[in-house]
């Protein structure tokens, strides 16, 4: 599976929240032994960034300890 490029140039919001969430998403696929990872040839990253950055995956910020 390639990744999109299309879809990250496309991408309006804050890239690094994004890609803060792909890591978390790529840890969960992975510890889960997501299915659709045989899909990927186990590249959890790669998928993971996908699915966050095609939309496939939603994410939202959460506060901060320091923010409250």
């Amino acid at each position: 599976m390639i990744f999109p490029l299309e879809q990250l140039v496309k991408f309006t919001d804050n890239v690094y929240e994004a890609t803060a969430a792909a890591s978390k998403r790529a840890y969960q696929l992975a510890m889960t032994k997501d299915k659709a990872l045989d899909d990927n040839d186990g590249k959890s990253v790669s998928l993971a960034a996908r699915q966050i950055f095609c939309n496939e995956v939603k994410y939202e910020k959460v506060e901060s300890i320091e923010d409250k």
